[in-house]
């Protein structure tokens, strides 16, 4: 299994310290290195009993999208223990930088399912790309956040400023709904439309006021200087920020004994995780470009759901949070067709992996 890093050219926004940056791209085409080796002296991850009557998985590859984001992390943590591998499925993973660009490789059939946010997930399936959920992954609760400097101490106090942020994306979501919380609108706002990737560093370079971005860009902006602070987070509105694995219909039909291993390698990656944590928050760091220990309390802003988990919320308050947040995206202008939010969501796979 193997880490494709989708490229692209050097542009004139800044960097963010610690390379996070660098290792991404934009090009689906292009070619990266091998999978993340584990340390030598690390814990092996084992995978779990199979259920019975589960299928084998089918030959091929499953190619899979992610963007730099702690809450797919589990992937990465399978990638490097090998869990892919025992659960018999050859998975390749292409990192990209943006939602745009994840977005159209999946539309474009260049990609076979995508780790994207539940509002991403809303926009596609309302536009008719044929897509379910058949995962959700996480929950963020201060790891999607608006960062500012010392001028700024309220949402009320950034009428008229710039702030920085990526539209049609989460952070977009948590900006508008913090800004109609407090009486806002972006007609209040000098919008600086930005990569999440780059926002941050535009913030600590003084090109904008504020910023709104997610892990790990958000401690790495604020490790370079320490009078920035998280002015508002997704934790406001628990579960308005999750991700979800969405994988396209022909493939869930074609290759049901993939999604069925997929599904599987991520219940053994968390309690990899949940058991080895040092280890596997380690790897993940790896894998997003920081230093070790770099995004120590990053972490504790993202919720991961094992199986059990994701099953009990996609069979009850996963529903009712979608359609909040299909309100949210509908308001805002991010989601401009109806979707039917409960027949997106496909339990069929989960049931088999968790009876």
């Amino acid at each position: 299994m193997a880490i494709q890093q989708v490229r692209r050219e050097p542009s004139w926004h800044v960097r963010l310290a610690a390379g996070l940056v660098a290792s991404l791209a934009l090009v689906v085409a292009a070619c990266g290195g091998g999978a993340t080796p584990s340390p030598s002296a690390a814990p092996t991850a084992a995978a779990t009993p199979t259920p019975a009557g589960l299928p084998t998985p089918e030959a091929g590859t499953f190619r899979m999208g992610t963007e730099p984001w702690l809450g797919y992390g589990p992937w990465w943590v399978a990638d490097s223990k090998g869990l892919f591998k025992l659960n018999g499925v050859d998975t390749k993973i292409s990192m990209f930088t943006t939602d745009d660009e994840i977005n159209a490789a999946l539309v474009a059939g260049q990609i076979d399912g995508a780790n994207i946010a539940t509002h991403t997930a809303l926009r596609l399936k309302a536009a008719g790309t044929p897509i379910k959920i058949v995962l959700v992954l996480d929950q963020s609760n201060e790891a999607d956040a608006i960062l500012a400097g010392p001028g700024i101490q309220s949402i009320a106090d950034l009428k008229g400023k710039k702030v920085a942020y990526e539209e049609g994306t989460t952070s977009d979501i948590l900006l508008r709904y913090a800004l109609a919380q407090n009486g806002m609108t972006l007609d209040d706002i000098v919008k600086v439309p930005t990569p999440a990737a780059d926002a941050g560093a535009a913030a600590i370079a003084k090109r904008v006021d504020a910023a709104v971005t997610y892990e790990p860009y958000l401690t790495s902006a604020l490790n370079q200087d320490k009078d920035f602070k998280l002015l508002y987070t997704a934790k406001e509105r628990p579960g308005i920020i999750g991700d979800v694995f969405a994988v396209r219909e022909d493939v869930l039909k074609e290759r049901p004994g993939q999604i069925l291993a997929l599904l599987k390698t991520w219940g053994d990656a968390v309690a990899y995780y949940r058991s080895n944590t040092a280890d596997a928050q380690g790897i993940i760091e790896k894998a997003v470009g920081a230093s070790a220990g770099d995004l120590k309390t990053a972490f504790d802003g993202v919720l991961l759901y094992d199986l059990a988990e994701a099953k009990a919320l996609m069979t009850g308050d996963y529903l009712a949070t979608m359609a909040d947040v299909k309100k949210i995206a509908t308001d805002a202008g991010i989601l401009t067709e109806e979707v039917d939010e409960k027949a997106m969501v496909d339990t069929e796979f989960i049931d088999q992996v968790v009876p």
